[in-house]
């Protein structure tokens, strides 16, 4: 009697099911493009509000803060919801409340009546931010970094778009606008049928009560030991985060008065500042292959440092605006490839991605100001050189972040917490190997491959 062969090798599991489905990856990105130039808009449109409200320049730039700060809330909000409800219901009610904030900010006919609309825009500005970038980063295994770079660079493709388009049509017709933008939104919903509705596990939901058996002194101090250090490499995201944010749109707001200082025409300052946005976007589309080869600390590595070196090179005024158009190149990928990252090295805090998204918002808003305060001090010509000081400080962070958050580095989870029912496979510590195949075995279920 013949007997059936038996397997030379263990099946490996099947993969996990897709997030996205090709529609609403494409969907999910012309969602991005909406949410760029909703945040873009405010700024060309300020002389048409003036004179629509009777502001001052101040009180008309609260349009653009009040974005802002609905955009910190809906992201923290989202959070607290993010695997309480559908990822569908989530990005849904966020595509409605920007929708909605957005005409309603059109039509408003008092001006605290459309601050409280930018603010509702902003919610769901923050919910579809922080919804796609915490799926992309899950939803796509080695080449979640990748596909992230390729969603923020359509937001860059929106920023660019949005004031082209007020500059256009005239400031005074930025109620048209704003409802386009707006209706544009509402069909995006019907692909929402393609994301999957389930959330991705996260790692430390599981967590409680993990530990407690047998030598639970000892699982006790590790975990404590494992705390602090995911907290401290958490802030350090924070810190790289909020910094490189704050060199963002301090060369987006500072360049075209430096360049002016130093002697260049008031259009060429403004194109080379158009360059700058425009490389932002060019770098995350190139950046999307880099990827897929090198691992996201080595790439960050490599940005911070050519970033720090192109902001250098801008205090000599020859080379400024090409070295301007350089820096925004390499900071490019800092945002979308640090995610995954993040996630891989704190998996049992859970709310990481929330926190340093909403602190990259803060810092977007805080820093400007900050900036302004040590020009006043030093001098305009010393915009590249402050701006490239903090440059150094995100580069300094890396390198520490790149040592701290190895996985040789990290404290060890004891092994109840291993075995925590929920926690992703690829969150834990192999078994010890019981045969020859066994390190194989280990590079298919221990780190995440780079």
């Amino acid at each position: 009697m013949e007997q059936p062969e038996r397997p030379t090798s263990t099946p490996s599991p099947p993969p996990p099911p897709q997030l996205f489905s090709r529609a609403a990856v494409a969907a999910s990105c012309v969602g991005f493009v909406l949410i760029g130039a909703l945040q873009a808009l405010y700024g060309p449109s300020i002389p048409a509000l003036r004179d629509t409200y009777g502001l001052s320049p101040s009180a008309a730039g609260l349009g653009l803060s009040a974005h802002f700060i609905g955009g910190v809330t809906g992201v923290l909000v989202f959070d607290r919801l993010f695997g309480r409800i559908g990822n569908r219901r989530l990005l849904g009610w966020s595509y409605l409340l920007m929708a909605g904030g957005a005409a309603g900010f059109a039509l408003a006919p008092t001006w605290p009546l459309a601050l409280g609309l930018a603010l509702l825009a902003g919610l769901g500005f923050g919910g579809i931010d922080y919804g796609l970038n915490q799926l992309f980063a899950v939803g796509f295994g080695h080449r979640s970094a990748a596909m992230l770079n390729i969603l923020n660079a359509h937001f860059g493709i929106g920023a660019v778009l949005g004031p082209a388009l007020i500059g256009l049509v005239g400031a005074a017709n930025y109620p048209a606008v704003f409802l386009g933008f707006a209706a544009l939104t509402l069909p995006l919903l019907l692909c929402l049928a393609g994301v999957r509705d389930e959330a991705p596990p996260r790692g430390g939901d599981a967590e409680t009560g993990a530990g407690t058996s047998a030598g639970g002194h000892t699982s006790g101090a590790r975990r404590r030991a494992r705390a602090r250090s995911l907290t401290t490499i958490l802030g350090a995201f924070v810190v790289l985060y909020v910094l490189h944010v704050a060199i963002e749109s301090g060369v987006g707001g500072w360049e075209p008065t430096h360049l002016e200082t130093i002697g260049y025409g008031a259009s060429t300052a403004a194109s080379a500042t158009s360059a700058f946005w425009l490389m932002m976007t060019v770098g995350r589309f190139l950046a999307a292959p880099l990827a897929l080869r090198w691992s996201a600390p080595a790439i960050i590595a490599v940005s911070c440092a050519g970033m720090t070196g192109c902001l250098l090179l801008a205090a000599i005024p020859a080379a400024a605006p090409y070295a301007y158009a350089g820096a925004g190149l390499f900071i490019a990928p800092i945002f979308p490839t640090g995610l995954p990252w993040l996630l891989r090295a704190a998996p049992h805090a859970h709310r990481a991605g929330a926190l340093v998204m909403a602190a990259s918002m803060v810092g977007g808003v805080t820093a400007p100001p900050a900036l302004g305060k040590a020009i006043e001090l030093a001098d305009v010509r010393a915009v590249p050189l402050i701006l490239c000081a903090v440059s150094a400080v995100c580069l300094i962070t890396t390198g520490w972040l790149i040592r701290a958050a190895s996985p040789s580095v990290l404290p060890t989870p004891p092994a109840s917490d291993q075995a925590a029912p929920g926690t992703r496979s690829d969150e834990t510590a192999p078994a010890a190997p019981s045969d020859e195949t066994a390190p194989a075995t280990r590079d298919q279920q221990g780190r995440p491959r780079r």
